[in-house]
């Protein structure tokens, strides 16, 4: 996706081999023109599918779900991270690790939701190791509903995300695939396969 691409190369910053700091139009300050190039992305990738829920982790994830399920004329869920007064009984719990973060959060999302049958299809804005993916496949199939996949704005494909994914059988749809941060710079997996 060139949008998103080109602001990545103009907007990223890469920190360390690991990290890409894209807060300036991703998950912090958000682009809304992007955002919605990235839910009209996604619903084109998806269409087909079924798709009766989008569901997300806060608060990242939100702005790309939301114009996706716009996008696709369904309900999007977001699970919580945070514990709430209001969301307590009938609700799915799991753990997740952030990889960004370096903590462990107990996620939850209230059962009235996602029911059995949904068709859900998960979106978050970055891939590493799969931990937020792998969480919010677990909530939907709690209740039995079926993951249709999971779209991803950022995969950072040197880490095992997308193939652990793809071995536990979700259908991975990532808009940017990135090979490397090496030496502070952005490669993208396209243009290592160009170079070999």
């Amino acid at each position: 996706m060139k949008l998103l691409r080109d602001k990545v190369m103009t907007e990223g910053i890469v920190l360390g081999n690991q990290v890409l700091k894209v807060d300036s139009f991703l998950n912090h300050q958000m682009d809304p023109v992007l955002m919605r190039e990235v839910g009209s992305e996604f619903a084109r990738r998806f269409a087909g599918e079924g798709i009766t829920k989008v569901l997300t982790i806060e608060s990242s994830g939100i702005a790309p779900a939301i114009m996706t399920s716009l996008e696709l004329g369904v309900p999007m869920i977001f699970a919580r991270k945070h514990k709430s007064l209001t969301l307590k009984d009938d609700i799915l719990v799991e753990k997740v690790y952030s990889f960004t973060k370096r903590e462990t959060n107990e996620i939850t999302v209230s059962k009235k939701f996602l029911l059995p049958g949904d068709r859900v299809l998960i979106i978050d804005d970055f891939l590493a190791n799969g931990e937020a993916a792998f969480g919010l496949a677990r909530i939907a199939e709690q209740v039995g509903a079926s993951v249709a996949g999971i779209g991803i704005v950022i995969e950072k494909s040197f880490q095992p995300g997308a193939r652990l994914l793809g071995e536990a059988g979700y259908r991975v749809d990532s808009l940017v695939r990135i090979a490397s941060l090496e030496n502070g710079t952005v490669t993208f997996v396209d243009e290592v396969h160009e170079s070999l």
